[in-house]
């Protein structure tokens, strides 16, 4: 399942993706809090295992100045998961609410709409990156798709996301095919990294293009609405076939 959600917006910051996994969890808040809850948090510590959906930002025709993106069109929130019971509460908390607010940046709700899902019935699939794939090693090096150990990488972390979607992770193991991939940087706000590292920024270096992938059909179909990445909560890794 997929919503498209699009908004007006005069500004959004740089680091806008937690600005957006915050829209999503005050969604949620609003549609169930129980569920949010149950989500989010364990006990009285935030629940840090990982979420069965993922995100895609688009903004249309925009500048970049001192860290800030100035948006002269829209902004567009694409959100894909194969959790029902996740997208449907997503889906009602964000048709409740006609503006968030996230710091000094402002989102007013144009529309939201459900999207179809395109339709993958073979063992090979083209697919084009809506945010970025970021993979890395256990040592926390990010990885160019050239490296030796890239696809290792990207099979270990397609199996941890579908074992904790469905209790069972890769039937086959997937080949990756890259077409066209660019190096794209994401600059992440998180909390203390400044006071902890001295720079303002964590930088994530991701990959976006086209690529193939091979692989088991119901490995592909689910990992096609879960999102291929680490990350994908953050808004990384989500794709479209082509």
């Amino acid at each position: 399942m997929r919503l498209k959600c699009e908004y007006k917006a005069s500004k959004i910051p740089i680091t806008y993706q937690m600005m957006f996994v915050s829209l999503i969890k005050e969604a949620l808040k609003i549609s169930d809090s129980d569920y949010f809850q149950k989500l989010y948090k364990y006990g009285d510590a935030a629940n840090k295992q990982s979420k069965n959906f993922t995100f895609a930002v688009y903004m249309k025709d925009y500048e970049i100045a001192d860290e800030i993106f100035s948006i002269k069109d829209k902004v567009v929130l694409n959100i894909s998961s194969p959790d029902l019971e996740f997208m449907i509460k997503v889906y009602n908390g964000l048709l409740k609410l006609n503006q968030f607010k996230y710091k000094d940046y402002l989102l007013n709700k144009i529309r939201i709409d459900l999207v179809k899902e395109k339709e993958i019935t073979s063992s090979e699939v083209m697919l084009k990156t809506l945010s970025p794939i970021c993979i890395k090693t256990k040592n926390h090096r990010f990885m160019k798709p050239e490296d030796e150990t890239y696809v290792d990488e990207l099979n270990y972390i397609a199996d941890i996301v579908l074992r904790n979607y469905r209790g069972q992770g890769l039937q086959e193991k997937l080949d990756f095919i890259p077409l066209q991939m660019k190096k794209t940087v994401v600059k992440e706000e998180i909390r203390d990294y400044k006071a902890n590292t001295g720079d303002k920024h964590l930088q994530i270096h991701a990959y976006a293009g086209t690529f193939k992938l091979k692989g088991n059909v119901d490995d592909l179909k689910d990992l096609y609405a879960l999102g291929i990445s680490f990350k994908r909560n953050q808004g990384f890794g989500m794709v479209e076939v082509i």
